[in-house]
């Protein structure tokens, strides 16, 4: 399970010209599932939605961060993505071998994002497996990779 975490002022999905998704501040989230991760998802889904809840990225009175998007009312913007699961190494043609079935991702992806709730943070998402338009007004920039194996 890989994550891309994005701070933003504000961010949105876009699936055949509508808004499937949108948040003000808050973190935007790229998800990508990888074969092998059906091993205690549950457990890999939890630890992430917690870092990603409690990661201290926004910055406090001093500028320091020290606050997280749930300190600061914050909401979250979950959009799925299998690319992450890609590999580069060979060739000039991503692979996609690695990237976890449709079907499962789809499961688990939902799951991620109900998670959040469970955490009293406001979550919103893309449309899995669609072709989607994110936008978003990255704050910093500011971003983390996050991956749990």
């Amino acid at each position: 399970m890989k994550v891309v975490i994005q701070r933003v002022r504000e961010a949105f999905v876009e699936v055949d010209g509508e808004k499937t998704g949108e948040i003000g501040r808050g973190i935007l989230v790229l998800v990508g599932f990888e074969k092998g991760d059906e091993e205690e998802i549950d457990k890999k889904i939890e630890f992430m939605a917690k870092k990603i809840t409690n990661l201290r990225i926004f910055e406090d009175e001093n500028g320091k961060m020290n606050l997280s998007v749930k300190d600061i009312g914050g909401s979250v913007l979950i959009v799925s993505n299998f690319t992450l699961a890609g590999s580069v190494k060979k060739g000039r043609r991503p692979s996609f071998d690695n990237a976890l079935s449709g079907e499962k991702a789809k499961i688990f992806y939902e799951k991620f994002c109900d998670f959040f709730k469970t955490l009293n943070i406001s979550v919103e998402k893309g449309k899995f497996q669609a072709y989607m338009k994110v936008f978003l007004v990255n704050d910093g920039p500011v971003t983390f990779v996050v991956e749990v194996k």
